[in-house]
């Protein structure tokens, strides 16, 4: 329940607070004093869209907090723990601000969330209703709506059920018509595959394989150069004949410090370290040697390592930088082809899927229809009793839900519907008509139902559409009856109507005002409404006080005492607060509201 609203900069509202309590109440005032500010206050409050213009002018920001008990919505208090807020006292407080530069903020129980989570969060504590949802009433998608709100958790689980195997089927669908639609191109995809598997497959190249090969031709290519290198090194270290070295040299020079180790013990050390590099020439010499004989001259192992090289290089240029990059493109290509190759059996796959897919769409489509039908006769008659009650004794509700597809005599009069978003009528209907019950039906993503609210507002009259049938005034009572038959399946803690009773007067007004009292019975209910015959009946009534002092308009909230009361309804039967005889009807409805609500 709300318990509190604080508006500052709002319009024409600069500061005012309204202390809220359970019950009904009324919110009146003269025409421009500000209240539907109150409710687009709420609407904020709710996630909805803040347009700069709203925010007051000289104000450098609108602000709306909104404080909610938590008492009795355990779900709500969980939601705005995982949001990062704060519960305190079993209260949460919602805020939102709207910058004039057009910047917007809301915070959950102090904390800073999107505004989307603020909607979301919201959404469940407050339903408002004003007159452009009485228009939207006449829209197909509306109608739908209630009528999938009234059917209750099983219609809730056969429509989940009936999205979930319709967007499965539209998956199928358009994977069938690429993968049947893109053959030929596919057909010429695997020829390329194959012969560039086929190239890499003749030459079966290895890893590290270019690095090897490189380092091979480079060694055939200058075979001569390295044996005359490497013997003239050997020669140079170890001569075979008397001409001088590097081992005899080593040699003479350790011969020398020998004779003279016994003298000084560096010397000795030096000897020894050179009879180390003697030995150390000496295996160097037979390595290098070694080196020099093995080098071939095999002019037909360079041209084969040579051909093999311009191969590989005739691969990276065509399938990858690296022969490592060429390898990665073979082993993709392979998945592909098997991919590829198995076209007509994919074609066949997705073909049965198709045909299970549609058989179980028809199954719950047929099941979602008739549970719509069972709906739609329950709430046509509940909102028939409730129209009763609301001053229109002879009207009659009918609902057709109609099966696309189906002649009209066979359509189901049954209680209120809509035929689904607008692409329930306007959108192209997916697919071959699916065969529901032997009949051929078409299908959207709502269902196969076109639904229809139609009223018989008088005894013999035959029941039309509502926007053809309904004067403003019924429909909006229509409206009423039908929120307070769902708020009995779907109860929200606070309902806010928004001039609702417009086009209503004389008796209708008072029961208008007799059927919210009985709403606010089980829920809060906060009403703008122009009526005295409707603000007679709220527990609680708050006045819209508007000034000026000729260059700005401010407007204000008062909590009218009875005496208030008394004079506000006077000023909204006879335009006057000090008239007598409309100070004496204003306590005559008080005196029959109370009479009522007790």
């Amino acid at each position: 329940m709300l318990e509190e609203l604080r508006i500052d900069g709002l319009g024409v509202i600069d500061s005012s607070t309204l202390e809220l309590g359970a019950g009904f109440t009324a919110i009146t005032g003269e025409t421009g004093a500000g209240k539907t500010m109150l409710v687009t206050a709420l609407g904020l409050l709710l996630g909805g869209r803040g347009d700069p213009g709203v925010v007051r002018t000289g104000a450098r920001a609108a602000r709306v907090e909104g404080v909610v008990a938590t008492a009795g919505l355990p779900e709500f208090a969980g939601a705005v723990d995982e949001a990062g807020g704060a519960v305190e006292d079993d209260q949460v407080l919602l805020a939102r601000t709207v910058a004039s530069e057009g910047r917007s903020r809301a915070y959950v129980g102090g904390a800073s969330v999107p505004i989307a989570t603020l909607s979301v969060l919201a959404a469940p504590l407050v339903a408002v209703h004003g007159q452009s949802d009485q228009h939207r009433l006449l829209q197909p998608q509306a109608q739908r709506e209630a009528l999938d709100r009234f059917g209750g958790p099983d219609l809730e689980r056969l429509l989940a059920e009936y999205r979930e195997v319709y967007l499965a089927l539209g998956a199928t669908e358009r994977e069938l018509v690429e993968v049947s639609s893109h053959a030929r191109e596919r057909a010429r995809e695997a020829d390329l595959l194959r012969f560039g598997l086929g190239e890499i497959e003749a030459l079966a190249p290895e890893p590290g394989e270019e690095d090897a090969l490189a380092a091979e031709e480079s060694r055939l290519g200058y075979s001569d150069t390295l044996r005359a290198a490497a013997e003239q090194a050997r020669e140079a270290l170890s001569a075979d004949d008397d001409r001088p070295d590097a081992l005899g040299a080593v040699s003479a020079a350790r011969r020398l410090l020998d004779g003279v180790r016994e003298h000084d013990p560096t010397a000795a050390d030096l000897a020894d370290r050179l009879a180390e590099v003697s030995y150390l020439l000496s295996d160097l010499a037979a390595d290098v040697a070694s080196y020099a004989a093995g080098i071939e001259t095999d002019p037909a192992r360079l041209a084969a390592v040579s051909e093999r090289r311009a191969a590989l290089t005739a691969l990276t240029r065509k399938y990858g930088e690296t022969l490592a990059d060429v390898i990665d493109w073979s082993a993709q290509s392979a998945r592909r082809l098997v991919d590829l190759d198995g076209t007509d059996e994919r074609i066949d796959e997705l073909a049965d899927r198709r045909t299970e897919l549609r058989i179980r769409l028809a199954d719950v489509a047929g099941a979602l229809s008739t549970a719509r039908r069972d709906a739609a006769a329950r709430l046509a008659e509940a909102v028939t009793a409730e129209l009763a009650g609301l001053a229109m004794p002879h009207a009659r509700l009918v609902i057709t839900v109609t099966r696309r597809g189906e002649t009209a005599t066979s359509a189901t009069s049954v209680d209120l519907s809509d035929s689904g978003d607008t692409d329930d009528r306007t959108s192209t209907l997916v697919g071959a008509p699916l065969e529901v019950d032997g009949e051929p039906v078409r299908y959207g993503a709502h269902g196969i139902d076109e639904i229809e609210i139609l009223l018989a507002a008088n005894a013999g009259a035959e029941p039309r559409p509502l926007a053809k049938s309904a004067s403003g005034g019924e429909l909006s009572r229509v409206m009423l009856a039908i929120e307070v038959v769902l708020a009995a399946t779907s109860p929200v803690p606070t309902f806010v109507f928004d001039e609702v009773d417009a086009g209503v007067g004389g008796s209708a007004a008072v029961e208008i005002g007799r059927r919210l009292a009985r709403l606010a019975r089980n829920a809060q209910v906060l009403v703008v409404t122009h009526l005295p015959q409707v603000a007679a009946f709220a527990d609680t009534h708050v006045a819209v006080r508007k000034s000026s002092d000729g260059s700005v308009t401010s407007s204000g909230l008062e909590i009218l005492d009875e005496s208030g009361r008394e004079r506000e309804l006077s000023r909204m039967l006879a335009g006057l607060t000090d008239s007598d005889t409309a100070l004496a009807h204003a306590r005559e409805l008080l005196d029959v509201a109370r009479g009522e609500t007790r």
